[in-house]
């Protein structure tokens, strides 16, 4: 199932000592000046030994859960398109084998196999063994590459229970097998060959990953991203599992334009222009390419990639291209006289609608912050930024009708801003917003304790009654709502200022929306979604998580939204009473307080259809008794594949919606009907 922004708490926790020891380690694995074809043994460079990856996994790979289990793959796939980057490798082969056991082959040239001088041992031996070893160190194996540490090969070998490398080098082709890090058997010929590649099998360890069985949905997300951003290499991966067997083969020789275009498909998107405006340029050794398109969206899709490592916090990169579109549809107003002299729209207006994806590859990659999902090299900012004002520029003065269908988007978006500004001021000064008046319905708590405050917002007028009663008066606020609110997907943000089923949660919350948001006057610590389990109350959670992703997506990013767990059912013998949040649970309670039970027996069991229909007691013990309660954090795992799935279920468009219900149906646990 595709991710979504939901998720229990499964992040990995670093010690401050992790932490700092990373810092010491992270050696990134960028570019390589060298120009060389050579490619052999002597080019293996060796930084450091490895340790300690199996006693601390998280530090190498994020974490032992479902996300570090796929980062495995990721990393040896990511040797084969460093080989794509070089001009060696066409085709990527990955394999799911029955067992979970992975297999990668590449039709590169092969990872050496001559002896490494420092080490004297064989350079795939050294690949596999040694932490920070590889062509990406000075060894002049690549000019370009991805990867970010520089661990790739060797921290999968150390988390495998086994793995094996084959290398064919156009004349023979060697084999080596490793169990649990350690070599099991040396290097050695094992046939001739006239072909030439890699082929790595492994089995990630039980007694380190959490789970090992991998969805070809999260490694397909994954590896058409890279056909994408490679254009002409194909990717096909196959499935052989008993009971998933399938194929996806993905070759786009239109690279990012194949991308935008495959965004527009799948999130249903209609484009406002034929074809993607595409160009690309090279500087001092740094590349860039740039796709993009309008479309009917009120919101901008912006993907963009360093290495072909994703940078979702974006960077220079996408800070050149947004200052150059901004100044170049500003210019062309002008020129055509379309706007005034002193008139010009914002960058965010220049971007309604848009699909942009920007890729560069850069020969020394500079990634800020500790996640490293930030690009900070200036001299990419001069580079995209100039071209993509040049190109852009000309594209609109040789395309005078599209031109014209893109700066009147800008201009609508624009005016409803400045609506959504008089709406704003208007509500103000009706409502008091920026003062002591708050919603006629919250019902607020006591504590001036920020963080240890609590706000319900709670479905109904009569769940919120026993939600009043029942709450813990100090810390629970309580905010009622009634009947179906706006869906922003769907709307501008002037539609938001006066709908009376959002403006109390933006009174409420104080802390503003979209470009005035402002996090610190946020006047509770945590956000509370409880709604009915039925399909009204999701729909009710899923039109406030799209409010809150769209205009406050700070809320989701700091971790301070969270979804209300209510019982589904409750069991009771006597006085005994139990409260059960799934079929399996209640069934236990059942055998618990009914063990001599037979067929004929009656268990008084009550299905609750809705949270009115708890008294304020059995409300706060199951639900919102902070020693008792099960609560669901929402956290954005993933911000791309969220926009991706709020746009497909709470857009206009009919097809990728069922086309999602189809292809996850499966997945669902418990349907209301």
């Amino acid at each position: 199932m595709k991710k979504g922004m939901v998720i229990i708490l499964e992040n990995y926790e670093m010690l401050d000592e992790d932490v700092q020891e990373m810092e010491e380690q992270d050696v990134q694995e960028q570019a390589i000046v060298s120009d060389t074809q050579d490619y052999g043994g002597e080019q293996i460079q060796v930084l450091e030994g490895l340790e300690a990856v199996r006693k601390r996994p998280g530090m190498y790979i994020g974490s032992t859960g479902e996300k570090g289990l796929h980062h495995l793959v990721y990393e040896i796939v990511d040797n084969s398109i460093d080989e794509t980057l070089a001009g060696f490798c066409k085709h990527i082969d990955v394999d799911i084998l029955p067992g979970n056991i992975i297999k990668v082959t590449d039709d590169g040239r092969g990872i050496p196999v001559g002896i490494q001088p420092k080490l004297g041992i064989p350079a795939v031996t050294v690949v596999f063994t040694v932490l920070h070893a590889g062509g990406k160190f000075g060894g002049g194996g690549y000019k370009v590459s991805g990867g970010l540490h520089g661990v790739g090969a060797s921290v999968v070998n150390a988390l495998s229970e086994w793995l094996e490398v084959e290398v064919c080098d156009g004349e023979n082709r060697y084999y080596q097998r490793f169990e649990r890090g350690k070599t099991v058997d040396d290097l050695a010929v094992v046939g001739p060959t006239s072909e030439k590649g890699t082929r790595v099998a492994f089995k990630a360890d039980g007694e380190i990953f959490e789970s090992v069985e991998y969805s070809f949905e999260i490694l397909e997300k994954r590896l058409r991203e890279q056909a994408f951003l490679n254009a002409g290499l194909q990717i096909t991966l196959n499935d052989k599992r008993e009971s998933e067997s399938r194929t996806e083969v993905m070759h786009y020789e239109g690279g990012i334009r194949s991308f935008v275009g495959f965004i527009n498909k799948t999130r249903g998107l209609e484009a406002l222009h034929p074809d993607p405006i595409y160009f690309a340029g090279e500087r001092n050794g740094s590349t860039a390419e740039v796709a993009l398109q309008y479309t009917d969206s009120y919101y901008e899709t912006l993907l963009s990639f360093a290495n072909n490592i994703e940078t979702p916090e974006g960077g220079t990169h996408e800070d050149g291209l947004k200052n150059a579109l901004r100044r170049a549809i500003n210019d062309y107003g002008h020129k055509q006289n379309i706007l005034k002299e002193k008139d010009k729209v914002s960058g965010e207006d220049t971007r309604e609608g848009i699909v942009c994806i920007v890729s560069v590859r850069l020969t020394d990659a500079q990634f800020e912050g500790q996640t490293k999902t930030k690009l900070g090299n200036s001299e990419i900012r001069t580079l995209v930024e100039q071209l993509s004002y040049e190109k852009i520029s000309t594209f609109l003065e040789e395309n005078p009708a599209t031109a014209r269908i893109i700066l009147d988007k800008a201009l609508t978006a624009s005016r409803a801003r400045e609506a959504a500004k008089k709406a704003r001021e208007a509500t103000r000064r009706k409502t008091g917003l920026e003062g002591a008046s708050l919603p006629g319905k919250l019902t607020d708590c006591s504590s001036k304790d920020r963080m240890s405050t609590e706000l319900f917002i709670v479905e109904g007028d009569s769940a919120g009654g026993s939600a009043k009663e029942g709450r813990d008066a100090n810390i629970q606020a309580i905010l009622p709502l009634w009947g179906k609110m706006l869906n922003v997907e769907r709307a501008r943000i002037d539609k938001v200022y006066g709908n009376d089923k959002l403006m109390p949660v933006v009174t409420a919350l104080g802390c503003g929306i979209g470009d005035e948001f402002d996090l610190s006057k946020l006047r509770y610590g945590k956000v509370v979604i409880m709604a009915d389990a039925d399909v009204d109350g999701s729909h009710i959670r899923t039109l406030l998580l799209t409010f809150f992703f769209r205009y406050m997506r700070p809320l989701i990013e700091h971790g301070h939204v969270y979804i209300a767990q209510p019982p589904l059912f409750k069991v009771s013998r006597g006085k005994k009473v139990r409260y059960a949040f799934d079929e399996k649970q209640r069934d236990a309670f059942v055998k618990e307080l009914y063990p001599d039970r037979t067929e004929d027996t009656k268990v008084p069991i009550q299905r609750y259809k809705g949270l009115g229909e708890m008294n304020p007691q059995q409300l706060w013990e199951t639900t919102m008794d902070p020693q008792n309660r099960t609560m669901l954090l929402v956290e954005m795992e993933d911000a791309a594949a969220a926009d991706e799935i709020f746009t497909v279920l709470m857009g206009d468009k009919v097809g990728p919606r069922r086309e999602f219900i189809e292809a996850n149906a499966k997945y669902v646990v418990n349907l209301d009907i």
